[in-house]
């Protein structure tokens, strides 16, 4: 029997996944009208407006099943109440780089991951270094650019 994996993400997460399960269920009746004006054209065959209906459908209904699973697996987590000097999810970090210029990330899951915003998928190359280091520990990492170090300057669950 397979087991089922637990989904971490922040309440804001939770809340943007179910609002995008919202819009696409509301796209479903847009859909079927397509479908069914498309049909009072004629021959499928080589009905366009048909064939991209369809596939459409296809790919909202994906979608939605997706985002239903997400849903279910599910793990909210509050920073707040976390604590501790270890980097776990969740955990607000500030990094020094080689020019000791500092550099701030919140490691959050899939859902909420956004690294223009500094919140930064835990299961990145950069998640996956943070998970478990403590302050004033070296990091290394390499993405396609080269390596990078960072030196963790602090830990705050916010």
């Amino acid at each position: 029997m397979a087991s089922v994996e637990k989904m971490p993400m922040l309440a804001e997460g939770l809340e943007k996944l179910t609002k995008e399960l919202r819009d696409f269920k509301a796209e479903r009746p847009l859909i079927v009208d397509a479908i069914e004006e498309a049909r009072a054209h004629g021959d499928l065959s080589e009905n366009a407006e048909y064939h991209a209906a369809k596939e459409r459908q296809g790919q909202v209904e994906a979608m939605i099943s997706d985002i239903e699973d997400k849903i279910s697996r599910a793990q909210v987590i509050d920073p707040k109440t976390l604590s501790g000097d270890k980097i776990v999810f969740g955990a607000t970090v500030t990094l020094l780089d080689e020019d000791d210029k500092p550099i701030k990330y919140q490691v959050v899951g899939e859902a909420e991951a956004d690294v223009k915003a500094g919140k930064i998928n835990y299961q990145s190359p950069l998640g996956r270094a943070l998970i478990g280091r403590n302050l004033d520990d070296e990091i290394e990492f390499t993405v396609p650019a080269g390596d990078r170090y960072f030196l963790v300057d602090k830990i705050e669950f916010i």
